[in-house]
């Protein structure tokens, strides 16, 4: 059994303009020590997936179906004080954005503080001493007098590392990662990576990074799953997943990421169009309104999400041979332009 088992996962907010399908049938899994990449453009339904597995996502006019089992526990049914004793404790997330995430009015050795005390009965002063510990675990440099800085006086690495002290100073089991590098220069993003991945080896923790670059997962995940208008259009290996994918929308994911060290005349290749409102999703697939690949059975059925290989999925209508065959070409264009 999976330590975090995502299952048929469905999350819908009614609006006044129709039902927002944020999240359609998600499932995956992730073990100890195991990274997972969650791949996809704006409004795929990354961090919905992630929020809810956080139960973060409730709310009155919520509705939310499917199963999130931690060690077996489904999470979903739990109350929402239960849900609060394991948030932070069992599970912690990485936001995005550290500025809007951390307060700005309290000092960082406060804000890290506080979350000692919300889960374990200690001193201030034994708090304090955790946060101190934490802050030079994540690399952050004079730890001590960084305590008592307040965000806006660190710069957006150290308080991409502060966010990570709080992430993991209660040693969680699954760490989830929204974006950990969005905003920061390449250098620092680097660092931030390796930085989670040298506190996940240290710890055994399961990893889920949420990303809309390839590239960042490509040296660090063991899976990755590719999201599209909230389903999941392709999972598997990362290694299958860089050198032999097999879903349109990953060619075209892999297509126009930039390549370090590519010659600055060469043109990336977008994805033509714009993702899809999650109110009017497209029918049947709804990739084919911007895929080059669409044929006649592409708008009317949605393809499921079946297996192509051992530990490889794929949602898609084109016969498995000419997939893989596109997929190959992909994956050697551009080891050959590297």
């Amino acid at each position: 059994m999976a330590l975090l088992e995502v299952e048929d996962l469905h999350v819908r907010f009614p609006t006044r303009d129709g039902v927002v399908k944020a999240v359609d049938g998600v499932s995956f899994s992730v073990d100890r020590g195991q990274t997972l990449g969650v791949v996809g453009e704006s409004g795929s339904g990354k961090s919905v997936t992630a929020l809810t597995v956080m139960g973060l996502s409730r709310s009155p006019s919520s509705e939310i179906e499917g199963h999130v089992r931690l060690d077996g526990v489904d999470l979903l049914s739990l109350e929402s004080k239960d849900i609060r004793e394991i948030r932070g404790k069992r599970v912690a997330m990485i936001f995005q954005d550290p500025m809007s995430s951390l307060h700005p009015l309290y000092k960082v050795g406060w804000q890290i503080e506080e979350a000692i005390r919300a889960h374990e009965g200690v001193s201030r002063k034994v708090a304090r001493g955790r946060a101190l510990e934490a802050l030079r675990e994540v690399g952050i440099p004079s730890a001590a007098e960084r305590l008592d800085a307040y965000p806006h006086e660190l710069s957006g690495g150290m308080r991409q590392r502060v966010m990570i002290a709080i992430a993991l100073v209660l040693d969680p089991d699954v760490l989830i990662a929204d974006e950990p590098t969005t905003a920061l220069d390449v250098t620092v993003q680097a660092q931030i990576l390796d930085l989670i991945h040298e506190l996940q080896a240290e710890r055994g923790t399961a990893v889920v990074l949420i990303t809309h670059d390839l590239g960042v997962v490509a040296e660090s995940a063991d899976e990755v799953v590719v999201m599209y208008a909230g389903r999941i259009a392709e999972h598997g290996p990362i290694e299958t997943m860089l050198t032999a994918p097999e879903h349109p929308y990953t060619w075209g994911l892999l297509q126009s990421a930039p390549r370090l060290g590519a010659p600055r005349s060469e043109r990336l290749q977008p994805i033509r169009g714009l993702p899809p409102s999650l109110i009017r999703v497209p029918s049947g697939c709804p990739f084919h309104p911007r895929c080059p690949h669409a044929f006649e059975l592409c708008p009317t059925r949605v393809p499921k999400l079946l297996p192509s290989q051992p530990g490889h999925e794929v949602a898609c209508h084109l016969q498995p041979a000419t997939r893989r065959s596109i997929g190959r070409q992909v994956a050697e264009s551009r080891k050959a332009a590297a």
